[in-house]
């Protein structure tokens, strides 16, 4: 367990990150519910999410992606492999690696599971926000990936 770091920033950014936390903790959860009835577990739907990101990917990358242990990892691949939405390949510049992606299986899941998600979460835009919220949603948005980067 790592230690936490010491706290950073102004009253006003502490305040905005444990806003932010909360509140993209709710929208995560929302976005959940929506996602239709799913054979995968989230921690699998996350590395079929990566697998459509980076499209080929050993088990250890993957791992580091996730911020997780190489043998969790494994598992979890080796659950999405027996399932029929992922395949692995030797690793033509290192064979002891295996390289693994989506099967079509795998792709359409994906891409239906994204699909439903993001329907709902439009529609919500489309209904909540006015005109010019939007836009400053759309500003947000940037600002988040930056977050991200950080």
């Amino acid at each position: 367990m790592t230690t936490p770091r010491a706290r950073s920033g102004t009253q006003e950014t502490l305040r905005i990150a444990a806003d932010l936390r909360a509140s993209m903790s709710r929208l995560r959860r929302r976005l959940r519910e929506e996602a239709p009835a799913a054979a995968l577990t989230w921690p699998q739907i996350s590395v079929v999410a990566q697998l459509e990101r980076l499209a080929r990917a050993t088990v250890s990358t993957l791992a580091r992606a996730e911020g997780v242990k190489p043998q969790t990892m494994g598992a979890l691949v080796a659950a999405l492999h027996e399932g029929g939405y992922a395949e692995g390949v030797a690793d033509p510049h290192d064979g002891r690696q295996t390289l693994w992606s989506l099967t079509p299986k795998g792709q359409a899941w994906f891409k239906t599971h994204r699909a439903v998600r993001e329907d709902w979460l439009s529609g919500a835009i489309h209904a909540r926000l006015d005109p010019a919220e939007r836009k400053t949603l759309a500003q947000a948005v940037q600002l988040l990936e930056r977050l991200a980067q950080a």
